[in-house]
């Protein structure tokens, strides 16, 4: 099993920057594909960034490219998500998730692990 917590969430000005961590325990942490997503009220979790286990490829959801960065460094078992020029729109409970190495990584449902969220809030 993996255990995934998140951390970093806050209330910030629209056009300030935020970074989440997530920190993995459990299982080998290179061996998965780790995502980040988000889910505001009232409304479906929504994929935001995904990286692949080698930190070789990432993927962006359209809403958030050219803002945010994820990165990971797997000798601390942990995922980031930087978060730049932030919009209110942004404003949502933020999930991390693992998977395998190779899947559909805009797909919720393609992940084994999820963390328990951190709520980010972007005034305006």
């Amino acid at each position: 099993q993996v255990q995934l917590v998140e951390s970093g969430g806050g209330l910030v000005q629209a056009g300030g920057s935020l970074r989440l961590s997530c920190t993995a325990s459990g299982r080998t942490f290179s061996d998965y594909t780790m995502g980040w997503f988000r889910q505001a009220p009232g409304k479906e979790r929504e994929f935001v960034a995904a990286i692949s286990w080698s930190g070789g490829s990432t993927y962006y959801a359209d809403a958030v490219k050219g803002r945010f960065t994820i990165s990971r460094d797997n000798a601390k078992n942990t995922v980031y998500l930087h978060m730049n020029s932030l919009k209110p729109e942004d404003t949502a409970v933020y999930y991390c998730a693992a998977g395998g190495r190779r899947l559909r990584v805009g797909v919720p449902t393609q992940y084994d692990y999820w963390g328990q969220g951190t709520q980010v809030t972007v005034s305006s």
